[in-house]
């Protein structure tokens, strides 16, 4: 397996390593079958997080670990849009924008998981070069995931507060292609968001009766 974090190329005097490229093509899919609220969308995401997991061991500890928690929280998505998916009729989960209750919860454990974990790294140093930023992204990334299990609109809206602290940092690590993804994430993002934000409004309207569903 060390092919995998070998050199592929070299993109604007970026070192692009094979398994940082891989990963992230994998998580440029899994992001745009989420869009489509297909269920395969949680294994290619299972599979991402095992591919940067190599990419991050023995150089980024703490990514490497963000990585495991990622596989888990894929597992946990998987099984949640099983137990959804015929809601919409579509064999798809149906979006929905979660609430006030909702946005607070993941608002609070978003602040004291981020300090949490910045306070780990930078008592393991060895864990983050950049604990603050690492942190943000880690706990981010598991916010983002848990809100996409569960369908709510709001997933989209973390994953772009990711990308803000992701696509600098990752330049900075060194994982060149890991930066342009998060740039074409951005893209997806709010493209994706507003498909499932129609998607939720359509899906909160009473049917007609006598309407076809």
């Amino acid at each position: 397996m060390n092919w995998l974090n070998s050199e592929a190329f070299t993109l604007l005097h970026q070192r692009i390593i094979w398994s940082d490229m891989i990963g992230n093509i994998l998580g440029l899919i899994t992001l745009a079958l989420g869009w489509r609220r297909s269920l395969l969308t949680w294994p290619v995401q299972f599979l991402s997080g095992l591919v940067l997991f190599i990419a991050f061991y023995g150089h980024l500890a703490g990514s490497a670990g963000k990585q495991v928690v990622v596989m888990v929280v894929a597992l946990y998505g998987w099984w949640q849009w099983n137990r959804d998916k015929g809601r919409s009729g579509d064999g798809h989960i149906v979006p929905r924008f979660a609430t006030w209750r909702e946005r607070g919860a993941m608002l609070a454990a978003a602040a004291v998981g981020t300090v949490a974990v910045a306070l780990l790294f930078k008592a393991f140093p060895s864990l983050s070069w950049d604990p603050w930023p690492d942190a943000y992204i880690f706990v981010g990334t598991i916010v983002a995931m848990y809100a996409q299990a569960r369908g709510m609109v709001e997933f989209w809206i973390a994953w772009l507060l990711v990308d803000v602290v992701g696509v600098p940092l990752n330049f900075a690590n060194g994982y060149a292609f890991s930066g342009f993804v998060y740039v074409i994430y951005g893209a997806l993002v709010l493209w994706g968001m507003r498909d499932w934000w129609l998607r939720s409004r359509q899906g909160s309207r009473p049917a007609l009766e006598g309407a076809p569903a």
